[in-house]
């Protein structure tokens, strides 16, 4: 199962007590994944979704409260994966406008112009959680975190996008809305805002189990990020003391070790002698003692002397 169908199954089981609620989710159910036909008797409505948990849950709320007229169809989606459809068809007429009029879907009676921003229906925080909830169930994914963090509705006209995502966004959250072929995208990127926005639905076990997997990557990238600093400082020390040894070796061969002034004498043979020794390393084993910036000085003086050798040897 894919995560996105684990959070559908969940959000499906969700029990609801307020009719205002259940009127909620309808009205997101409508212009997500309904279909209406005019069949002999006036309008029918039919949702189509792949999800049996979805359809359960729709089939449960026409039959309970709007008409006992309700057909269940299976067929094969046409595309690639050839998923179950499921098609929650309502044959009664009557109980069909009982439903768009409930939902504040049809605005004018005699002139068929669909309502893509019910707010009247929303103004209690619990029904526009609903509605939330519907419009995922209806035509959302959510990406499996282990993988990335996306969250997203799929939405047929921009004008319900543009309601959907400012809705989304009276609660705090920084969705936005894309065209993408034919329909309109509302989207979430940012795993914080995808994990609220699972918990405002009412999906905590999902909100867990992101969490979890959420978690761990954090830290996994966080352990990846130390291990390659590390790596990256290691190697930088490596080449230093790798060009250092040169450097000495340079000196040694042309004007002997034996000719440079004490103190850097001192730290070349001790750099010969260990060449895995850190700057600090080196400091507490010259005699006297000095710190890291003394020891880096000294090294740096060593340098100018073995550049010097091979500006002189390449000038000649």
């Amino acid at each position: 199962m894919s995560f996105s169908s684990y959070v559908k199954s969940e959000l499906a089981k969700i029990p609801i007590e307020n009719n205002c609620d259940i009127i909620a989710e309808l009205a997101a159910f409508v212009p997500m994944c309904a279909s209406l036909s005019l069949a002999e008797g006036g309008l029918r409505i039919g949702f189509n979704t792949e999800s049996a948990a979805v359809a359960r849950r729709i089939f449960t709320f026409l039959k309970g409260y709007y008409s006992e007229d309700v057909v269940v169809k299976v067929s094969k989606s046409r595309q690639l994966k050839k998923n179950n459809i499921y098609s929650v068809m309502l044959e009664d007429s009557g109980a069909t406008n009982l439903l768009l009029d409930d939902v504040n879907y049809i605005r004018n009676e005699n002139v068929f112009m669909p309502n893509y921003a019910p707010e009247f229906l929303l103004r209690d925080r619990c029904c526009r959680r609903a509605y939330i909830r519907g419009s995922f169930l209806g035509a959302g994914s959510i990406s499996d975190p282990k993988k990335y963090y996306h969250l997203e509705f799929v939405c047929n006209r921009a004008e319900h996008a543009e309601f959907l995502s400012n809705l989304i966004n009276s609660f705090g959250f920084r969705s936005k809305f894309i065209a993408r072929k034919d329909s309109y995208i509302v989207y979430l990127k940012e795993a914080e805002q995808i994990s609220d926005l699972l918990s405002l639905t009412g999906a905590y076990r999902s909100t867990l189990e992101f969490e979890n997997v959420r978690v761990f990557k954090d830290i996994n990238n966080r352990v990846n990020r130390i291990v390659n600093l590390e790596s990256a400082n290691l190697n930088k020390i490596v080449d230093t003391n790798i060009r250092q040894v040169r450097d000495i070796e340079l000196i040694d061969k042309v004007i002997g070790l034996d000719n440079l002034p004490d103190n850097l004498r001192q730290v070349a043979q001790l750099r010969l002698e260990d060449r895995s020794l850190s700057l600090r390393e080196l400091g507490k084993r010259l005699s006297p003692p000095i710190g890291k910036s003394g020891v880096n000085h000294r090294l740096k003086r060593i340098k100018d002397i073995a550049d010097s050798i091979r500006s002189e040897r390449d000038g000649g």
